[in-house]
């Protein structure tokens, strides 16, 4: 279990360096990423929330200012589930956003939550696990379903390794943001940890 952005909004981004796009168009985030790639995932989150990117020596009122009108940071993407056996891949939906990623926190209350759609993602409680069923491709062309099955034991422990992830990339991007834009590095590093609730403490209970 990772979290993820989909970087199809980079395309012809030009404000900072960005890595090429994966062929399935989805970026993993976690401490061990190159600059390019955290640019990239700063790209997507710029792009997304229409937050203007020159000059960027104002980047740090440009930020505040979106925040002063739009109120949150919002991006697409959220967590994506692999199964190391059988190379089933759940991805997040359309509309499912990163900000949203703690809802899974009540799959261990066996509740439903948002998995976005397009495709759809269904959830099936059974016993002591929960499992997960997503046809992939296109909607008007047959396609293979893709199911993964999560003990829910096991979610604690896949959702703290979601939480290190996060937390290494949040690090990251405090040292790109040094780098590009030095004036709006410490308050980019705070918008993005209020925003998609990075530091603070997960509560699994």
């Amino acid at each position: 279990m990772d979290a993820v952005l989909e970087t199809d909004g980079t395309a012809g981004f030009t404000a900072w360096p960005v890595a090429e796009p994966a062929t399935d168009n989805i970026l993993a985030l976690s401490g061990q990423m190159s600059p390019a790639e955290v640019g990239t995932a700063m790209a997507v989150i710029f792009s997304y929330a229409d937050i203007p990117t020159a000059p960027i020596s104002d980047l740090h009122h440009l930020l505040d200012r979106h925040l002063a009108d739009a109120e949150a940071l919002i991006a697409p993407g959220g967590l994506r589930i692999r199964d190391a056996t059988t190379n089933a891949e759940i991805l997040p939906g359309c509309c499912c956003s990163l900000e949203n990623w703690r809802e899974w926190r009540d799959v261990l209350h066996k509740q439903g939550i948002w998995l976005g759609h397009d495709p759809d993602t269904e959830l099936e409680y059974i016993a002591g696990a929960v499992r997960l069923r997503q046809e992939s491709g296109s909607r008007s062309l047959p396609s293979p379903t893709h199911e993964v099955e999560i003990q829910l034991d096991d979610l604690p422990a896949l959702l703290a390794t979601v939480h290190l992830r996060l937390q290494g990339f949040l690090s990251l991007v405090g040292r790109w943001a040094s780098e590009t834009t030095p004036r709006a590095a410490d308050r980019l590093v705070t918008i993005l940890d209020e925003n998609f609730e990075i530091n603070g403490p997960l509560e699994l209970c």
